[in-house]
């Protein structure tokens, strides 16, 4: 059986990852209108594929499919209608994140499709930058990731949500649902939602894993000692965390992974259950 190769993040990747994430927003806008609506906010999401980072696909006017799409193997924005290419703008083009969004904005109403988008989710008129060697190597970390928390995913059950990357964040993450119910506040109002625990990953600065359980019940968890590095977290948010340049080039880094989501779910999982 081959080990997965947790790479290090590429050096100097602050910019790219700026960029990758303001052209993210870019193609995000679209599902936001076109997409078929979850009341989790999950049709805004991209997968990681085989070739990067795509939205789901959205049905068009005339029946056919759209997807778009982050490719990492030609460094392009995709637009692609029933499988095949519409429009493509490369991310090393020095794009602002207006000037892509607009271009993807164009590109899917010569197929007939218009709305409302959420302009200021990528307006900015700051040069972007990209490296191809950079996008190239974080794209080898998140496939990656993407494996080993797959790993976790299957194992914690069917009240997992599906793994994604939520562009206005640029994290990779995924949901586990408890029975528990609660009180939230949103938009000044009251709802109520499930007891969760949130499985991640950031790319910014100093890139790192988390597990965040909520509602976070501090008394019971910050007792439990975290393995391999991992620690809990409490200033400014709730949760746990391990830095990823801690497991890079581990050959056993899957397992770490598995071994601090593992302890943070047990932990976990009676608080969130009703």
């Amino acid at each position: 059986m081959s080990v997965r190769l947790f790479p290090p993040m590429p050096e100097n990747f602050e910019p790219t990852r700026a960029t990758l994430h303001q052209y993210s927003n870019a193609i995000g806008v679209i599902p936001r209108v076109h997409a078929d609506p979850h009341e989790k906010w999950w049709h805004v999401s991209l997968n990681v594929t085989e070739r990067g980072l795509e939205t789901n696909e959205m049905v068009l006017p005339s029946g056919g499919t759209l997807s778009l799409r982050l490719d990492f193997k030609e460094h392009r924005v995709v637009v692609e209608a029933d499988g095949h290419e519409v429009a493509g703008f490369g991310m090393d083009e020095g794009l602002t994140g207006t000037q892509m969004g607009e271009a993807v904005i164009a590109a899917v109403s010569t197929l007939g499709l218009d709305g409302e988008y959420a302009r200021d989710k990528f307006e900015s008129d700051e040069p972007r930058e990209y490296s191809a060697d950079a996008a190239a190597g974080f794209f080898e970390v998140l496939t990656s990731i993407h494996s080993a928390y797959s790993v976790h995913r299957d194992r914690i059950g069917d009240s997992a949500g599906p793994l994604q990357l939520w562009p206005h964040g640029f994290d990779l993450a995924f949901e586990w649902f408890g029975t528990r119910i609660e009180d939230y506040e949103e938009h000044g109002e009251m709802t109520k939602l499930p007891a969760q625990c949130n499985f991640g990953f950031y790319p910014a600065g100093r890139a790192y894993l988390y597990a965040n359980p909520w509602p976070f019940e501090g008394d019971t968890l910050l007792a439990v000692e975290l393995p391999g590095g991992a620690e809990w977290h409490t200033d400014g948010w709730e949760g746990s965390e391990l830095f990823y340049d801690q497991i890079a080039g581990d050959e056993r880094a899957e397992q770490r992974i598995l071994d601090f989501f593992g302890a943070v779910f047990d932990a976990a999982k009676p608080t969130l259950s009703a």
